[in-house]
């Protein structure tokens, strides 16, 4: 494990306080999260929850490009190729998905600055974090369907609690959000433009911190609130918003084979919406069903049930080989050119789908305890 790949920084604030900055450190793979990132951060979470001294954290990546691209892809191929460590992806999920639920229930102020790319892993980072800060820079995403998976993470979470049918479009079309679209979305808290993460720290450092959680949560937000009001003007248009009722047409059916139809046939000038069925073209059908299954099974769950039929589910399908081709044919080889395993919709067996969802351990699931 190498201490470097989360650099932790420790400014002095007011009253004897401290805000945390915890950086994810690979700016050359736009910080993509290892295992290695995952096992400093979640007992640092633990401790900074409970010491006096710490008033807020505030997590963010290297560089400019991303906050973090996503989770560690290329060690989770060799996992399921069998040329990695043996149980590589099974303990990444594992860890990945109670850190994840912890940022969830993480009680103090935690600022992510999901400035740059975020997507998949990255997102899951965020989306439970209590003051999610986009950029004009930010592009989110969950492309899964275009490697064979599903949006995990916690994407059954809050993909279901988007607007209309918002959540199924975008799993099925990998469509990117810019900070607006977040901030609809429930995604993101605040806008702030990206060149105001220095003085967003200065503001912290200078709180005369009170004590009680309510009294950091209200420095916290005062800070944010007074850089966000300056920072309004540079904030893009929402394109889920302006394409809002076009997507409830489009996903305005029972059949799904009949809503990715509708996305397909739309004759549309426009490149949001072009891109949109540009990867529901080339996405996997049998993640499109999955997706599809995922968000109808999970409509009702709680967020701990959430994390541990994500678990189970993402556990087979590094066993099922859809994910595997779809890595290899996109970050991998890099030939564009995934063999699925179902070439069309009609063809995907639903007896494999139901598959997916079977539990794969013989004894306690791993997050049973969470």
């Amino acid at each position: 494990m190498e201490a470097n790949a989360l650099m932790i920084t420790e400014h002095p604030a007011g009253n004897g306080k401290k805000v945390v900055q915890a950086t994810l450190n690979a700016e050359k793979s736009l910080n993509a999260l290892t295992l290695e990132m995952i096992r400093l951060l979640a007992p640092n979470l633990s401790r900074w929850q409970q010491d006096p001294e710490v008033a807020a954290v505030v997590l963010d990546g290297a560089g400019t490009k991303a906050f973090c691209a996503g989770g560690d892809i290329r060690n989770l191929y060799l996992g399921m190729t069998g040329e990695g460590e043996d149980g590589f992806c099974e303990t990444f999920f594992t860890e990945e998905y109670r850190l994840d639920h912890a940022i969830h229930c993480f009680e103090k102020p935690l600022i992510v600055w999901g400035s740059g790319i975020v997507m998949g892993g990255g997102l899951g980072l965020m989306a439970g974090a209590n003051y999610r800060v986009v950029t004009e820079t930010s592009r989110i995403a969950m492309p899964e369907v275009s490697i064979g998976l599903y949006p995990d993470v916690g994407g059954t979470w809050f993909l279901n609690r988007m607007p209309g049918h918002v959540g199924l479009f975008l799993g099925l079309t990998a469509s990117a959000l810019n900070a607006a679209d977040c901030r609809y979305l429930g995604l993101a808290d605040r806008f702030l433009k990206s060149d105001k993460k220095g003085e967003m720290l200065e503001r912290l450092q200078a709180v005369e911190w009170g004590d009680s959680l309510e009294a950091l949560h209200h420095g916290t937000n005062t800070v944010l609130r007074a850089l966000e009001q300056q920072s309004l003007e540079a904030q893009p248009e929402s394109q889920v918003l302006a394409h809002f009722d076009v997507i409830n047409s489009l996903m305005d059916h029972y059949e799904l084979k009949d809503k990715v139809a509708a996305i397909l046939a739309l004759e549309t000038d426009d490149r949001w919406l072009q891109k949109a069925q540009q990867a529901a073209r080339a996405g996997s059908p049998a993640a499109m069903v999955l997706i599809d299954a995922q968000l109808k099974r999970g409509r009702h769950l709680s967020l701990k049930q959430v994390f541990q039929a994500e678990l189970d589910l993402s556990v087979n399908c590094s066993r099922a080989g859809e994910f595997a081709e779809g890595v290899r044919a996109l970050l991998i080889d890099k030939d564009g050119k995934p063999d699925w395993k179902f070439k069309s919709l009609d063809e995907v067996d639903t007896a494999w789908i139901e598959g997916l969802f079977t539990s794969p351990w013989n004894g306690e699931q791993p997050l049973a305890d969470m």
